[in-house]
């Protein structure tokens, strides 16, 4: 059999997915098989090869979008779209579907990829290419992970069993879907629907539904139809019984199937076990999706049997075990990198827990740039925090026109934060914690309350808001869909209380948004009053003195009777076009107030560069800085500040009395809901819509009001950060 390799370029994923990936492949090429393209991505490791087969052609190789990353940390790891779907070819007619041509494609891709010798692992309908190839070429499987069965073996699916695929019928219900008829006449739509129901029919499944109707999106009725009659055989087809192939694979096998999958039963599991002499692993509770549905489990039972199969040579040790008298004290500290305020506040509760144990050392799991900010000030930064995926890089990808939908972006996130929360459980496996401090490591609350046997540690949770909300502009879908985030964020906590052994709301109880968290749900500051402690704002920081004040405004040469506007946009990139709408202000204010001098303070994330355009005609006002680690001080000493509407810098202002006018993003529930709540409580700051922002006559004429506008703000309390150390404390 002749193949022909071609380079492939790996295009951004089109359906429901960020552009910015955890791990993305080192090469991404094809292999001419028959006439037919075959696309796969490698991701190279200097270890033994995993490859993760095609499903059914409904859906191409994103499905294995929580695996890649985490196993190809460990392994070289190999993906491909199988024929019909993705970036691979098209051919017609049921006879180029036939599972013997699957695993052809798969030898192909093995051999294009020079790959001797791999663990396969299948899902649904491709375990039945894993046997075939197993058993026609034994020498190149070093073992098979078959994941959901769906394959050809004698065992009864009634349910399913009662409609032919291939006749038409008088009826479209349940799996009488499952049928080319209906397909081909308008029905494939409808079915996508159906399946996905089928395959995530555990609660909160929606991410998941909704992944699998994008991908499945780009298949049409002919193909997918062609691909189903060739598995089944069926126009002039050729179908291969599965059993006397069992019988011939000799490798391990590990089935791994949920008692309670919906397209395929978990008898069907069971029998392939005992065919091939394999171990069966029963997920009781789960469905058919189990990469997608149960990631966690899914992935260390990847790994725990590559790691059989594959020993990794030991080199001679030593190890040292301390006995618990003579340990130090040990923290895990957690800083979410949305937004540069977490590092701030995080430090000054590090600070006060260090007073109360000095012995304390702190290990800091972070990303950029909160690890700028942590190396500033000198801390100690885990090894492993270069492993992380960018959040930051993540949410950037998301936002357009000062616009991001931060609920969306979030959930959109899952892959991320995923392959961040098996870095955290590595590095919490490794070291003995006497405490792990997550502020707002959604991955690590999320994934830890879904597998709650990786808790082997205090784990204390701080946040400064709750309750997912939808805007406006989401209509009736959004609101559905934060609802049933939020359903399952009490129902989690209901089940497993203790695996938070505080959770620490970042401000006072009138600070919570007094909103439901959705139909028959309760009201989010009542259940937050129940379920959390509460330690006051903290700023991590002390306003400065008047004489410091004066410094830090004769550093940036200024005058006496100069006034200073200070623009920021926080720690991320999505700010940058409201930097560019200020600075075609300027003319227009100054116009207005000839003493008025700007600083443009980009942070650590958008290129001062980037700017230089806009400042041609205003360049003796203005001033444009990158990153300032002390931007907190800064602020203090400015007349006025404009900013987004992120909590921290909005509340440093407020602490230091400054007016300010503070522009929230666009369809960010936090920042118009949660954080505009908290400010009007404060009587802090200006609110101003991005619409009236854009327009730099507007915006001119909000700076010059806000400017000699009274800050006759709400006091911001000093001790917030001793009293969450003093909660923290307890657990050391």
């Amino acid at each position: 059999m002749a193949t022909q390799v071609t380079q492939l370029p790996r295009p951004d994923d089109p359906v429901g997915v960020a552009r910015h990936r955890p791990r993305p492949a080192d090469r991404s090429d094809s292999v001419q098989r028959n006439g037919v393209r075959i696309a796969y991505d490698i991701y190279d490791a200097d270890r033994p090869t995993v490859i993760l087969l095609p499903t059914w052609s409904i859906i191409d190789s994103r499905v294995w979008k929580l695996q890649v990353p985490y196993l190809a940390r460990h392994y070289r790891v190999v993906t491909f779209d199988g024929r019909g779907s993705g970036r691979s070819g098209r051919p017609e007619g049921a006879a180029c579907y036939t599972d013997a041509e699957f695993a052809a494609d798969a030898v192909a891709v093995m051999d294009a990829t020079e790959t001797d010798q791999a663990l396969l692992v299948g899902f649904s309908c491709g375990v039945a290419w894993s046997v075939h190839v197993a058993a026609g070429y034994p020498e190149r499987v070093a073992g098979i992970v078959a994941i959901a069965p769906s394959c050809g073996l004698s065992v009864p699916s009634p349910e399913r069993d009662v409609f032919a695929y291939d006749e038409r019928l008088d009826t479209v219900h349940g799996w009488a879907k499952y049928n080319e008829h209906y397909w081909r006449n308008g029905g494939l739509e409808d079915f996508i629907s159906f399946f996905a129901d089928r395959m995530y029919h555990e609660p909160h499944s929606t991410k998941q539904r909704e992944d699998f109707v994008g991908w499945a999106s780009d298949i049409s009725a002919d193909t997918l139809a062609d691909t189903t009659a060739g598995r089944l055989g069926l126009h002039g087809a050729d179908a291969q019984p599965l059993e006397p192939l069992c019988a011939k694979v000799t490798c391990p096998v590990l089935v791994v199937h949920g008692s309670e999958d919906r397209v395929r039963p978990a008898t069907i599991g069971e029998r392939l076990a005992e065919l091939t002499g394999g171990s069966l692993v029963l997920l009781d509770g789960v469905g058919h999706g189990v990469p997608g549905r149960e990631p966690v489990r899914t992935n260390n039972l990847i790994r725990e049997f590559a790691d059989r199969i594959f020993p990794a040579p030991q080199p001679p040790s030593c190890t040292t075990w301390t006995r618990s008298r003579q340990r130090p004290r040990r923290a895990l500290y957690l800083s979410s990198p949305i937004g540069l305020g977490h590092a701030r506040r995080d430090l000054a509760i590090a600070s006060e827990l260090q007073q109360r144990h000095p012995d304390l050392q702190i290990d800091w799991l972070a990303q950029d740039p909160v690890t700028r900010v942590l190396a500033a000030a000198g801390e100690r930064i885990h090894p492993a925090s270069r492993r992380l995926a960018s959040e930051s890089r993540h949410i950037e990808d998301e936002c357009a026109d000062h616009d991001l939908n931060a609920f969306q972006a979030i959930r959109r996130m899952d892959e991320t934060l995923l392959h961040n929360f098996m870095i955290f459980d590595e590095v919490a496996a490794e070291t003995p914690y006497d405490v792990v401090i997550g502020d707002e490591a959604w991955d690590v609350d999320y994934f830890m309350h879904e597998n709650p046997e990786t808790k082997r540690f205090p784990f204390v949770w701080l946040t400064d808001f709750v309750g997912w909300l939808p805007m406006p502009s989401g209509g009736d879908h959004e609101a559905a869909l934060t609802a049933d985030y939020n359903a399952e964020m009490i129902e989690q906590r209901a089940r497993y209380r203790r695996l938070r052994d505080h959770s620490v709301f970042v401000g006072n109880p009138d600070d919570v948004i007094d909103e439901t968290f959705g139909p028959d749900l309760p009201r989010i500051r009542e259940w937050t009053n129940t379920n959390f402690d509460f330690s006051g704002y903290i700023s991590g920081f002390t306003p400065p003195s008047e004489e410091e004040t004066a410094a830090i405004r004769a550093d940036l040469g200024l005058r006496p009777d100069d006034l200073l506007c200070l623009v920021t946009v926080g720690g991320s990139g999505v700010g940058s076009a409201l930097l560019r709408r200020v600075l075609d202000a300027v003319p227009l204010a100054c116009r207005r107030e000839p003493a008025l001098q700007f600083l443009i303070v980009c942070g650590p994330r958008i290129d001062p560069e980037s700017l230089a355009g806009h400042t041609e005609d205003v360049s003796r006002r203005v001033r444009i800085r990158g990153f300032l680690p002390d931007l907190h001080r800064h602020l203090a000493a400015c007349d006025l500040a404009v900013v987004q509407g992120g909590l921290t810098t909005c509340m440093e202002l407020t602490a230091s009395r400054r007016p300010f006018i503070y522009v929230p993003l666009r369809n960010h529930f936090e920042q118009n809901f949660h954080v505009r709540h908290r400010l009007e409580r404060y009587r802090a700051g200006r609110c101003l819509p991005y619409e009236d922002a854009a327009d730099p006559d507007r915006l001119a004429e909000a700076i010059i009001e806000t400017l000699h506008a009274d800050a006759d703000y709400r006091p911001v309390e000093t001790d917030g950060a001793m009293r969450a150390a003093d909660l923290i404390a307890e657990l050391l």
